[in-house]
């Protein structure tokens, strides 16, 4: 994995829900949970502006620069200064290390000294290549795949598991055949950004790379793993990338005061196990994992990073597993919070497999059901049970 604390320094303020207290309490938990010596640690480095400018415009760069370097209340460009992304002084380095941190990550996995690498401060899927989004300012995740390209990987997959639609990955590559990108999140007509449908499928020379399963609000671990494994898997093995890529937020929990998802860590810990899983089958194993939203800081964001980090690893940890009682202590004298005592929520995180039937009465079902018949024809798949 990569990290140093400097990357905490991505800090929108007090008041903001992305704070980066969930990082430092991730971390923790992940070592006090024996996680952390299961994985090789390294630095992230700085992305140089050249990188930056793989994906982003000249003008964004500058515009963070600028804006950065002497935050002041009033101004608003390019989604800077605003409520969602407001400006802090020293942003530019912040986001750049950020990017550089998924940058290593990608290049250590394309390279073969890693055959999975994990970056949870990552993840910045809202950036467009004109303007910061959805407290995005840059878009590592984009950034990265692009390198994978540039350097010679012929597919890749991204899949985006977080409660938003991963709607700036999606618009750089919309017109790119070489890039597959599946997003699972609440349906854009509740929930920001607004977009991510069935019937977006991708641009005119690469139609049906782009796959949107918009999911009611409520939707909980059974129809959530139901609707991933009807369209994820069969997809991604279709596909056969280089690399297998994916976006972890964990705001799709019951607990989480963004949206409306009802998923338990439960059922996050079951989608990070079978994307592991589809890595090796699919990918020869390579695989870059990212972080993203998540905004029940300490209830559910550091339990659910550690079991991704756990998979990234190659060994889970036991949904049963005492939270260690140390870390416990420690957000309670730091943050005054009464942590959990497990690291499972008690969810079964079973589902019914799509093969045993489709029911056009369920709203879950229908929407599946539409991505599927979007897109499988275009994959030449079975959209059909």
């Amino acid at each position: 994995m990569v990290f140093d604390p400097s990357l905490t320094e991505y800090d929108f303020g007090p008041d903001h829900p992305m704070a980066p207290l969930r990082v430092d309490l991730t971390m923790r938990l992940a070592e006090e949970c024996g996680v952390l010596a299961g994985l090789e640690q390294v630095v992230a480095p700085m992305a140089s502006d050249d990188l930056l400018a793989t994906v982003h415009e000249p003008q964004l760069i500058e515009a963070v620069q600028r804006m950065s370097a002497k935050p002041g209340p009033g101004e608003e460009l390019r989604g800077l200064g605003t409520d969602d992304n407001p400006v802090f002084r020293g942003m530019h380095h912040a986001s750049a290390h950020i990017v550089g941190a998924s940058h290593e990550a990608f290049r250590k996995v394309w390279t073969g000294e890693s055959i999975h690498s994990a970056n949870i401060t990552g993840g910045l899927h809202h950036a467009m290549p004109d303007r910061a989004s959805g407290f995005c300012i840059y878009n590592d995740v984009a950034i990265g795949i692009r390198w994978l390209l540039d350097n010679g990987a012929e597919r890749v997959a991204y899949v985006d598991v977080d409660v938003h639609h991963g709607d700036g990955v999606e618009a750089i590559f919309y017109d790119d055949p070489r890039v597959l990108t599946i997003s699972l999140h609440e349906s854009g007509r509740f929930l920001f950004p607004g977009t991510g449908f069935a019937t977006d499928t991708g641009g005119p020379d690469a139609e049906g790379t782009a796959v949107n399963v918009a999911l009611p609000p409520g939707t909980s671990d059974p129809g959530w793993l139901r609707a991933f494994h009807a369209v994820v898997p069969p997809l991604v093995r279709e596909f056969a990338p280089d690399v297998l890529v994916t976006q972890h937020g964990c705001d799709s929990h019951a607990d989480d005061p963004l949206a409306h998802l009802m998923l338990s860590v439960d059922g996050q810990r079951a989608a990070y196990l079978a994307l592991h899983d589809l890595a090796h089958e699919a990918a020869g194993g390579r695989w870059v994992a990212t972080g993203g939203g998540g905004y029940s800081v300490i209830r559910v964001v550091p339990r659910a990073w550690t079991h991704l980090l756990a998979a990234v690893s190659g060994r889970p940890l036991d949904q049963m597993l005492a939270v260690p009682e140390a870390w416990r202590e420690y957000t309670l004298e730091r943050y005054g919070a009464d942590a959990p005592r497990r690291m499972t929520d008690g969810g079964p995180a079973d589902y019914r497999r799509w093969e045993e039937g489709y029911d056009p009465a369920a709203w879950l079902d229908r929407a599946v059901q539409e991505t599927r018949v979007a897109v499988f024809p275009l994959h030449g798949l079975d959209p059909y049970p």
